[in-house]
């Protein structure tokens, strides 16, 4: 069994806040025009398909102290349960809140609504003023929420404004990619690469921030699973292989090099029996650690990534969380996500652009195109020569994101991109691959990525925007740089600076 990425076992409990004050009656009509906004959310399609994607839960009206604890303290003991909708549907004194807020640990969005779109001029009366007063019970509640420092996304307009429901929908997509990491077994086939500095990280440190289980295994022991592959197993994937992809003659059944196939096949049966036996949603592997495994992993880990797995190479297992992070938030859309690494530049004046690959383990999520199936040599690695997916990522927007371990905290960089084709064809790079321009321009991008001290290993998305990393490092309290469109050397510089003080101090004494 795969680890699932779809957010359908999900929900999101949406809450109202009211009181007793106004009397039964009104009571009444707070909780027909909440359950209405909440259908509304639920059913927004603008799209053609439903744009929230877990199942939105409507609660009865919340009126005093301990219906919202009670409900708080029901939402965080339900593992389906990846984050609260709170709108304050008339005026709800906030201090009610204050027990329920300080035990809540789901992600929070404080969706600033009211029932109504236009005013009835002609007939607004202090009974209707009474019932929809949203304007200000949100005030008294954002207030209660800044006082007690809850992290939380604010969304403010009608939900039958197409932009609040693609907000709630990011947002949401981003609560179920951090449960997805709360939930995340990661398994390391060896060690990280000998003498690298960003792929090391503090795996202790990253339980307690990102509830990531990061431990090791030898590689031989996944050899072991990989040798306990049957041979009808292996024929039946291999029989997938010449289905699903354009596969390279000479690794068709009965030519010379269909052995390294069977073999590669091999390699992913025995991969993916040892990540389902050990509940594992991520992994690792290393080029200098392979012991027994006659090819580095490439196809296996290709499909494995295309099937919701997080990846990271040469033991760099933070980047594996990302990639996991960002499978689930993107489960659905159009464009993918995989491992990425800035290779080599294209300098020409005017048309730079990032050249991303890696030796071998891309993901095909990121085209819509039919890859080929090829086997070439690899100089490192010392094993026979690898078979892999080749292809070139669709063009369109995307964004890289880097996680960094600074020793006192954990840092995300992300860069708004845009994929293009690449300016000629590749015929000697057999791997998979995407060319990019970042914003704002080359120079700009390049040298803030290097000041901040981003990592080299990067989760690429063409699935989900740079709004829906911002809602998971806000739910996680980790740092996030972004350079985009607005980007300046200068001001980036000064964030960074201003950034050291500030997750210095909100870390505590």
């Amino acid at each position: 069994m795969t680890p699932p990425t779809a957010q359908d076992d999900f929900e999101v409990w949406f809450l109202t806040g009211s009181q007793h004050l106004y009397g039964e009656e009104t009571l009444r009509q707070v909780a027909e025009q909440s359950r209405g906004i909440a259908d509304q959310l639920s059913h927004a399609q603008p799209a053609g398909a439903p744009a929230i994607p877990a199942k939105l839960v409507w609660k009865p009206v919340l009126t005093d102290h301990d219906a919202i604890r009670r409900t708080i303290l029901e939402a965080n003991a339900d593992d389906r349960v990846i984050g609260l909708v709170a709108w304050m549907h008339t005026f709800s004194p906030a201090k009610m809140w204050i027990a329920g807020l300080s035990a809540l640990d789901k992600p929070l969005l404080h969706l600033h609504t009211q029932a109504n779109v236009a005013l009835p001029w002609a007939t607004i009366d202090f009974d209707f003023m009474n019932l929809n007063q949203a304007a200000h019970g949100d005030r008294e509640f954002g207030y209660m929420l800044t006082r007690l420092a809850v992290p939380r996304k604010t969304v403010a307009g009608h939900v039958s404004d197409p932009r609040v429901v693609e907000q709630v929908a990011t947002w949401t997509r981003a609560a179920a990619g951090w449960a997805a990491t709360r939930s995340l077994r990661l398994a390391r086939f060896g060690d990280n690469m000998r003498y690298v500095a960003v792929t090391e990280g503090d795996k202790t440190e990253a339980e307690a921030i990102f509830g990531v289980q990061v431990n090791t295994w030898g590689v031989n022991d996944l050899v072991a699973a990989v040798d306990a592959a049957a041979p009808a197993d292996v024929d039946a994937l291999v029989a997938e292989y010449e289905d699903t992809y354009d596969v390279a003659t000479e690794l068709r059944r009965g030519k010379e090099r269909h052995q390294s196939l069977r073999d590669g096949a091999a390699i992913e049966l025995g991969l993916r029996s040892f990540l389902e036996g050990g509940g594992f949603g991520a992994f690792t592997t290393n080029f200098e650690d392979l012991g027994g495994l006659k090819q580095l992993p490439g196809l296996a880990v290709q499909r494995l990534m295309a099937d919701g797995y997080g990846f990271g190479a040469e033991g760099d297992w933070k980047t594996a969380v990302l990639v996991r992070a960002a499978k689930v938030m993107g489960a659905g859309l159009p464009g993918g996500a995989s491992l990425m690494e800035d290779y080599t530049y294209d300098l020409t004046p005017g048309r730079e652009a990032i050249l991303g690959a890696h030796m071998l383990e891309v993901c095909p999520s990121l085209t819509s195109a039919k890859a080929r199936l090829e086997i070439h040599p690899l100089s490192i690695g010392g094993r026979e020569d690898p078979v892999r997916l080749v292809f070139s990522a669709d063009a369109g927007p995307g964004v890289v994101v880097a996680l960094s371990d600074l020793r006192d905290r954990f840092r995300l960089v992300a860069n708004v991109v845009e994929v293009i084709p690449p300016a000629e064809p590749l015929p000697r790079l057999p791997v998979g691959r995407a060319v990019w321009r970042p914003e704002p321009d080359f120079q700009t991008s390049v040298t803030s990525w290097l000041q901040a001290g981003a990592a080299h290993h990067t989760c690429m998305s063409t699935a989900v925007s740079i709004e829906a990393f911002a809602d998971y490092a806000r739910m996680a309290g980790t740092e996030l740089l972004v350079i985009d469109e607005t980007t300046t050397e200068r001001g980036f510089e000064n964030q960074i600076r201003a950034n050291a003080a500030y997750y210095r101090l909100a870390r505590g004494i």
